[in-house]
């Protein structure tokens, strides 16, 4: 099973329209195309739905260091606003140590304009992930 496969059995990162475009060892990036779904009542992108864009790709990131990785602690800032378009996360590691990972998510619009920044804390588990190439 490859990376992208196990990650296409997250239901609500699914049903919210989060599509896995690429990953590498500590690194994932993902997109979501804002629909009617993600708007809030003031007709602007719902920080949950950015939230969820941006822990995905998170998650993507640390598990593919090969170890079940949980999130322990994270942080989201808010930039500016999005109405429309496609939202695009970035997840790269900051650090690395036996037990925990820290990672970056730079959430963007489609003229690469920082929407929002997700920083997180990953516990890694003793439990091994194996990954197809």
């Amino acid at each position: 099973m490859t990376i992208q496969e196990f990650f296409k059995t997250d239901k609500y990162a699914s049903l919210s329209g989060v599509e896995l475009m690429s990953t590498e060892e500590g690194h994932a990036k993902a997109r979501m195309e804002v629909r009617d779904i993600h708007l809030n009542a003031g007709n602007v992108v719902q920080g949950g739905a950015i939230f969820t864009l941006a822990d995905f790709t998170f998650a993507v990131a640390a598990n593919s260091l090969g170890k079940w990785a949980v999130s322990i602690e994270t942080s989201i800032r808010f930039f500016k606003s999005v109405d429309s378009g496609v939202l695009f996360a970035d997840a790269k590691m900051c650090n690395l140590h036996k037990r925990l990972a820290t990672f970056e998510v730079r959430v963007t619009n489609e003229a690469d304009e920082l929407i929002a920044l997700f920083t997180a804390t990953a516990y890694r588990k003793d439990e091994k992930l194996t990954f197809d190439p």
